[in-house]
């Protein structure tokens, strides 16, 4: 393993973005970019604004983070209008170029329409390739594009029973939020895999991924978007749509366990308490005899104050993260990039050394980074490294918008507990049990009849139909290859 790949973020599942909307604000792109700032965990590889002023459409797209594209005035200033939606994209489907960065739009037979997309449809290529047999001439190589051409095709003459009429067509997990030159749209699916609250501010109506986007603006939290449920928000006010047979949700619950900023809300439950709960309910099941307790930084600090306090351990920041390292810093030289592996994460020495430690981490994808996680905790002169991760070992691949490698790259899938504590290198291993994080959600459980939240990643329970899964699909059912 080399040196020169050591980053504690480059092995970690991906989420591929956030959509954030509201209509009727008179600085409606100024508020959607601060929304998309509180959303940018959710995708930092591109962002883009669709606006309306009441006679066009403006939209600006770029790639990178949302501080990179949207913080000059000149450009929120062209996204003219009092309604408008937003994007941030991390990409499972389509390569990274600004083709394929939403929202996209269309100019349909009754007018503009745009659209932007959190999750990933599982059908989206099947659909894709007979929308091409049938004439239809696509722009990108994101499955986004497909809800254009199907509400393009609807034979229904009001554009939401058009929207409903494409929607129904689709596999897989996935949130909307649409705009017309009338309306602001979300939708839901029929399981609420990927989140979607609804908002208030000054009165006009918003949607987003999830509620640090609404805190971020001064917003009031009104409800989650139900699961299989279509909003539909116009002068008129709001209106609810269910039109789907009713099923019981079952939401990701990597949302808890990772993607959710922690100071959101989701499904009525706080992540940063949940996350907390998690690190206590390893400790009851995994508790170990140790001097502190260091959290993997960002992602393991609410479940490793959880384990401390459950466990009677001080907790310490045994890794100190900089925050202040972009993605393109220059490293010319073999001396300069082996120096470069400290600079987004450091041992912090004077609290790990001499020390049992207990390390904490969110979950564990190909394991090549907790290699290096506890080398470091060693080569600070830490006594033992004992590793306990707050989910169970991810054994399934992802088809639902988590950017997960093939099931044969996944160290849980691959090896016993006993092959990959070796493989990482730690004194000891230990994971949370499926029933322990369904108890740190407030269930007694998981009932293998009916639960309650989407967890194939642990259990292999895919909720929907996977259409175009052909063997084990990597990166997530790409649609297309990009073109040379």
């Amino acid at each position: 393993m080399n040196d020169l790949d050591f980053d504690l973020d480059a092995d970690r599942l991906r989420e591929e973005c956030g959509v954030f909307g509201i209509f009727g604000h008179p600085d409606a792109a100024a508020i959607t970019a601060l929304g998309l700032h509180a959303l940018q965990h959710r995708g930092q590889e591109a962002a883009g604004i669709v606006a309306f002023d009441g006679k066009r459409f403006h939209s600006e797209r770029k790639l990178g983070l949302v501080g990179d594209g949207f913080s000059d005035r000149a450009v929120i200033e062209r996204l003219k209008g009092s309604q408008a939606i937003g994007h941030v994209r991390y990409s499972t489907t389509g390569e990274t170029v600004l083709r394929n960065v939403q929202p996209l739009f269309a100019e349909l037979h009754g007018g503009g329409f745009a659209v932007a997309h959190n999750g990933n449809l599982t059908n989206g290529l099947t659909i894709r390739r007979e929308l091409v047999r049938e004439g239809a001439i696509c722009q990108s190589t994101t499955d986004t594009e497909v809800i254009l051409h199907l509400v393009a095709r609807s034979r229904r003459a009001r554009f939401v029973e058009a929207f409903v009429d494409a929607i129904a067509r689709l596999e897989g997990a996935y949130a909307f939020v649409g705009m017309t030159n009338k309306k602001l749209v979300g939708a839901r699916d029929p399981l609420g895999i990927r989140p979607l609250v609804l908002g208030e501010l000054d009165g006009k109506y918003i949607l987003a991924s999830e509620t640090c986007a609404l805190d971020i603006i001064g917003a009031r939290f009104i409800r989650d978007i139900e699961n299989g449920e279509v909003v539909v928000i116009s002068e008129d006010g709001i209106e609810s749509l269910k039109p789907f047979p009713p099923r019981a949700a079952r939401p990701c619950i990597f949302e808890f366990i990772y993607f959710a900023r922690p100071d959101s809300v989701v499904h009525g439950r706080p992540v940063y308490d949940v996350r907390k709960r998690m690190g206590a309910e390893l400790a009851a099941e995994a508790g170990i005899d140790a001097d502190v307790v260091v959290p993997v930084p960002d992602s393991g600090v609410p479940a490793a104050l959880g384990f401390a306090q459950a466990a009677g351990i001080p907790y310490e920041l045994g890794i100190i993260r900089n925050h202040y390292v972009g993605r393109t810093f220059i490293q010319p030289t073999q001396s300069v990039r082996e120096l470069g592996v400290r600079l987004k994460h450091s041992a912090n020495r004077s609290v790990v050394a001499g020390k049992r430690i207990v390390l904490i981490d969110d979950s564990i994808v190909r394991g090549t980074t907790s290699v290096k996680i506890v080398q470091m905790m060693r080569d600070a002169g830490a006594k033992e490294v004992h590793f306990r991760i707050s989910s169970p070992p991810i054994t399934h691949p992802d088809y639902y918008g988590i950017d997960t490698p093939e099931r044969e790259k996944l160290l849980a899938a691959t090896h016993s507990l006993e092959e990959m504590r070796r493989y990482i290198g730690c004194d000891s291993l230990a994971f949370l049990s499926v029933d322990g994080i369904y108890r740190a959600m407030g269930e007694p459980g998981r009932d293998p009849a009916a639960p309650k939240f989407t967890d194939h990643c642990f259990t292999g329970d895919y909720p929907t139909p996977l259409t175009d899964k052909s063997g084990e699909t990597p990166r997530q059912l790409a649609l297309l290859a990009e073109a040379g």
